[in-house]
């Protein structure tokens, strides 16, 4: 199994008076659900998508095809929860996350997501998102409608086009690709994406050496910055094994300086 350090942080920010953010991590599965409905328990739909995951979680060998049957499943759970109780019709929920699979008699990483909860890869002091937002906004943006520098403004950007709580079963998007050691993934709400630029969780991820830090420092940031919605952030950094002479006193001191481990 690969070695991994992982950070949470979560946060009601300024506005809300609800979390309906919930996050699950594990050695080699982690994710964030972003609960919407407000009143009709967005809070309920997210515990139910990582409750989900958590099972999921105790397989010894995940595979892509695991995630995707395990969110359509979640996807039911979460309709029938709101069809036995008026009070949570309509509530849905984003997810998205980073699992370890094996392929091909090697480790690969598995990312998933439905909705725009995001997952971010960074690398050698470059931050890539990997995933792809379920919105209106970002339609425009691929569509060449909009820039994306003008997704935070514009009036559909709290538009979800696809997300845990609706008909039909709604598939997640799913990338596979190798492990790198030293490398860092960044599973957010878009509580942590509406209020910071890629350039400023870069900054952050740059400057903390460890994932508890790095986590903790990117939702103080968002809440600063106006905090009007909830904010969780997951950080998994991928160690680099002793084997390969370096430990994760030395990963820390790499990135911190700037240095190529």
């Amino acid at each position: 199994m690969i070695s991994v350090r992982v950070g949470t942080a979560t946060d009601c920010g300024n506005v809300r008076r609800i979390n309906e953010d919930a996050s699950f991590t594990s050695s080699h599965l982690f994710a964030v659900a972003d609960g919407m409905g407000g009143h009709a328990a967005g809070d309920v739909a997210s515990a139910i998508a990582v409750a989900r995951l958590a099972r999921l979680a105790q397989r010894a060998h995940l595979q892509p095809g695991d995630v995707r049957t395990e969110v359509t499943e979640c996807n039911r759970e979460i309709l029938a929860a709101a069809a036995a109780d008026q009070t949570r019709s309509g509530m849905g929920t984003t997810l998205a996350g980073v699992g370890v699979t094996r392929l091909g008699g090697t480790d690969h990483w598995v990312v998933f997501n439905v909705g725009d909860s995001r997952v971010y890869r960074f690398t050698d002091g470059s931050l890539v998102q990997v995933t792809v937002d379920h919105s209106e906004v970002a339609e425009l943006v691929a569509a060449g409608t909009i820039r994306a520098d003008e997704a935070h403004l514009h009036p559909k950007r709290n538009v979800i086009t696809r997300v845990l709580g609706m008909r039909p079963d709604p598939a997640p998007d799913l990338w596979v690709f190798p492990l790198t050691p030293g490398e860092r993934f960044v599973i957010c709400t878009d509580g942590l994406s509406s209020e910071l630029t890629d350039d400023q969780i870069a900054r952050v991820l740059y400057a903390e050496p460890t994932a508890p830090s790095a986590a903790q420092q990117l939702v103080a940031q968002a809440v600063a910055a106006g905090g009007r919605d909830n904010v969780t952030v997951v950080v998994v950094d991928h160690l680099i094994a002793a084997a390969d002479g370096l430990d994760e006193d030395t990963l820390q001191r790499s990135r911190a300086t700037g240095a190529t481990a």
